[in-house]
């Protein structure tokens, strides 16, 4: 359960410990922390993660389970300030979850990993790795969620060309009303958006077409899944399915849509930083990740698809996207200016 005394107490305790008592001018931004597990166990795992404790929780406290002489610090932050954390302030976790498996690949790319050579992570399916040290846990199908009220008289579109007919000719419906990720800010977002530019060219026409209709931006899944369902937006675009599927209850007003031109699958990651001060734990934790019964429990009680998951097996043109060298291509610096340079001209048409 969170605490907010609790997590504001740890909050300053952790961030002076993990920076040996100094501040410096800028850290990192936090978005929520707890720890779990005794509190005078014998070793602490402290992991850095994008997935919200809530979704996670049941992974941990399984963890927990069969490791009871361990506790975790679990720290939330967004994709983009968890590459901050490592890459620029050297903190010391000592495993680290992400999905912004472009962002994971250059850590390890640039010498931030650790290699992790178990039986458990041997047996993660190569499409699934990087090297050995950067490995997929969990997939995440990216999806567009829409406002049933609003797409009552409207036929649900199937296909991103029928979406782009539907808000070109429905301007009074949508204008205002379409969120996407900010690519600028979100390592994810930024992760779906060049993603979706390299499948089709359908990508551009309709950045172009939202930005005609204001289209928002969000740093995260969780604030998307929240306007539609109070019906602030009509639609909202590229997000992470599973967690739509998790948090919206049964009488919600937001219904997710898998498009059958193609759904990119996107993996969940987890690294043990070369910064990490206890990397036993953090192996410890990623074995048990990849292991069969964290697959179990990711899949039936965290609802994070694992590695084997049926039901994503069986959507329609699914793209995963793959670790591997291709998804550095857009992180070179030349690349990433040129891309956003342009993401904001289609979008931003004042």
């Amino acid at each position: 359960m969170r605490n907010s005394v609790f997590a504001n107490l740890l909050g300053l305790s952790s961030l002076l410990y993990l920076l040996g008592g100094a501040q410096p001018a800028k850290a990192f931004e936090i978005e929520y922390e707890e720890h779990f597990g005794a509190a005078d166990a014998a070793s602490i795992v402290r992991i850095l993660s994008s997935t919200d404790s809530d979704r996670f929780k049941p992974v941990i406290t399984g963890f927990i389970a069969r490791n009871p002489d361990l506790g975790v610090h679990y720290v939330t932050a967004s994709t983009a300030e968890i590459y901050t954390a490592i890459a620029v302030e050297k903190q010391p976790f000592d495993l680290v979850i992400s999905s912004a498996m472009d962002l994971q690949m250059k850590l390890a790319n640039d010498g931030f990993t650790q290699a992790v050579d178990t039986v458990e992570t041997k047996a993660v399916p190569g499409w699934a790795r990087w090297r050995t040290e950067v490995f997929g846990f969990a997939l995440e199908p990216v999806v567009m969620l829409i406002s049933k009220k609003d797409f009552a008289n409207l036929t649900v579109p199937r296909t991103r060309h029928e979406m782009l007919a539907l808000i070109r000719n429905n301007s009074s419906v949508f204008k205002d009303r379409i969120g996407t990720y900010n690519p600028e800010t979100s390592g994810a977002g930024y992760l779906f958006s060049t993603q979706g530019a390299r499948q089709s060219d359908t990508f551009w026409r309709l950045a172009e077409v939202m930005g005609r209709l204001n289209a928002k931006l969000y740093c995260c899944t969780s604030k998307m899944i929240e306007a539609v369902d109070k019906g602030d937006l009509a639609l909202a675009y590229n997000l992470l399915g599973s967690y739509a599927n998790a948090i919206l209850p049964a009488n919600s007003n937001a219904q997710i849509i898998a498009f059958e031109d193609y759904t990119h699958i996107l993996l969940r990651t987890a690294i043990v930083p070369i910064t990490s001060q206890s990397p036993a734990g953090g192996i410890r934790f990623l074995n048990f990740l990849v292991s069969p019964d964290g697959q179990s429990i990711l899949d039936s009680e965290a609802k994070l698809p694992a590695l084997n998951n049926s039901v994503i097996d069986k959507l329609a043109n699914r793209k995963p996207i793959r670790l591997d060298a291709g998804l550095l291509v857009f992180l070179d610096r030349l690349k990433k200016t040129h891309f956003l340079r342009e993401w904001n001209a289609a979008l931003i048409q004042n």
